[in-house]
């Protein structure tokens, strides 16, 4: 019987060098952490900074509690990224329970502690909310808040980006307009929200530069550590999740090692595809777990600097 068309152009893939191989390693990363709420957590955390340092990131962040409910956990592992590790780090700060003088005061700090990057977010209603809404007082969006934060001194600043549409936008053109009046009021780069469509992240990306969008615009990768997990995540940030992906971690619940073999696979071939787009700068969201990031990044090339 003669093969299908499908079948010789399966073959043809099968026998056709690997799709991570000869990759220069001519990436740059940088990782996003969260604060820990225990000794055993902060031990983690550690571990994994200390894991991904040797990969040279441009920088870490730590995100940020709504209403700083995790302000001081926040600002203690800044500083000691930046100070004991080495790494620049970058803090997180939203516009959510709090007044300008608040939020200024926080930035005057990390200045003062030398902090000089700041991710910079509207942020989430607070507990008990389903709406947001300002703080009487307080920024009134990201694009406020960047223009505040560049008065208090001359931070970096990286915003937020939504390749398939912030839940309360309106429409695409919305979003595109609220993220250039991000770059027109002080923004260093963008950082996309997760997806796992590399189409909508080139989609996006060229919205933004037909929009006079120059900045950086890096996409956030997010490593499958749950399944569960990233489905009630996609349903508060408007991340399609592929029909395909829930058969791929079907049965895996009680059998975490298999899970992040199949989680890191998924991830690298997102990476690989947006790498031949052009590519070079990714954001991993680590959930304080360093190993899937790092072996991402080894099948894209990037090597530990001495």
């Amino acid at each position: 019987m003669s093969p299908t068309l499908d079948q010789m152009r399966e073959a043809q893939r099968a026998l056709e060098t690997p799709l991570f191989s000869g990759l220069p390693g001519d990436i740059e990363v940088s990782f996003e952490f969260f604060p820990p709420k225990s000794e055993k957590m902060a031990e983690t955390l550690w571990h994994s900074v200390e894991t991904l340092k040797p990969l040279g990131p441009r920088f870490a962040s730590v995100t940020y509690g709504a209403g700083g409910s995790t302000r001081e956990r926040t600002h203690q592992q800044v500083v000691r990224i930046q100070n004991d590790a080495g790494i620049p780090a970058a803090a997180h700060l939203t516009c959510v329970n709090a007044t300008r003088e608040e939020v200024d005061e926080v930035a005057r700090h990390y200045w003062a502690e030398g902090i000089r990057h700041i991710v910079a977010l509207r942020g989430d209603p607070p507990d008990g909310a389903t709406k947001y809404a300002p703080h009487p007082g307080g920024y009134t969006n990201a694009v406020d808040l960047i223009a505040g934060l560049k008065k208090v001194a001359d931070f970096e600043i990286s915003c937020a980006a939504y390749p398939e549409l912030h839940p309360d936008s309106p429409d695409e053109k919305a979003d595109i307009d609220n993220l250039k009046a991000k770059f027109d009021a002080g923004a260093t780069r963008a950082i996309t929200q997760f997806f796992f469509d590399p189409q909508s992240f080139f989609a996006f990306r060229d919205k933004a530069a037909a929009a006079g969008i120059n900045g950086e615009i890096v996409p956030g990768i997010m490593p499958v550590l749950s399944f569960a997990a990233v489905q009630r995540m996609s349903s508060l940030c408007g991340t399609a999740i592929p029909g395909w992906m829930e058969g791929l971690f079907e049965g895996l619940d009680d059998r975490p090692e298999a899970r992040q073999l199949v989680s890191a696979t998924i991830a690298a071939e997102l990476c690989r595809r947006l790498y031949a787009g052009g590519v070079r700068q990714f954001h991993f969201y680590t959930l304080n777990r360093a190993e899937l990031s790092y072996a991402i990044c080894h099948m894209l090339g990037l090597r530990p600097k001495a």
